[in-house]
């Protein structure tokens, strides 16, 4: 992997600066949005997508079949 040009590092700087100044607002919007959901939703209950007795399974792999030499096919 090439290196990043001087360009490329001092770009990488300025959105890293710029997220570290704005992730203690988007903290507080996302604690917020947590908080008010919590209030304003009723409990979510829990619906499974079929009946835990209708269980979906897989076959167990079979052989490969091969035809046997006598078969004349």
């Amino acid at each position: 992997m090439a290196r990043p040009t001087p360009t490329q590092v001092r770009l990488r700087e300025r959105f890293e600066g710029l997220i570290g100044l704005l992730a203690p607002a988007l903290d507080l919007v996302l604690a917020a949005g947590d908080r008010l959901s919590r209030a304003v939703g009723r409990e979510d209950e829990y619906y499974p997508i079929r009946p835990s007795g209708e269980a979906f399974e897989l076959a167990p792999p079979r052989a490969e079949e091969t035809p046997s030499e006598g078969d004349g096919a």
